[in-house]
């Protein structure tokens, strides 16, 4: 079965697990949804994640983060540009999310890299997802 947004599916299976409290969930292997996954995990919003290997694609498994209270780390994941309407920013223009308290993935010429990233590199690109 083909998806016409892995991206926001991997999103979705993320937000939903969170909100039914799931320790694990899986989703299909692509190598932009492995940096995305790479960015929620050294901004702290998943515990982890690995690549499990089967006879065809391949899947992630995402080990999601809760709070000592039961919250999920992750309160909101928004997907922002999509198949049907790319967002692309200028380097001046790159988005802060809740003021700095969210993160933007955006993706450039130089990798899957977060908003902040983005500002210190001088560069700006398709900003694919906000999440806090």
């Amino acid at each position: 079965m083909s998806l016409t947004d892995p991206i926001a599916n991997m999103l979705t299976v993320i937000r939903n697990g969170a909100m039914s409290k799931k320790t694990k969930v899986d989703v299909p292997f692509s190598k932009l949804s492995q940096e995305i996954l790479n960015i929620l995990k050294r901004e702290k919003f998943i515990k982890d994640f690995k690549l499990i290997e089967d006879k065809k694609q391949g899947l992630l498994r995402v080990y999601l983060k809760y709070t000592q209270t039961g919250e999920s780390a992750i309160k909101r994941i928004k997907r922002i540009s999509r198949p049907g309407l790319r967002k692309y920013v200028d380097k001046d223009e790159i988005p802060r999310v809740l003021g700095g308290i969210g993160t933007a993935i955006i993706t450039t010429s130089r990798g899957v890299v977060t908003g902040v990233q983005a500002k210190e590199m001088q560069t700006g690109g398709e900003v694919l997802c906000h999440v806090w």
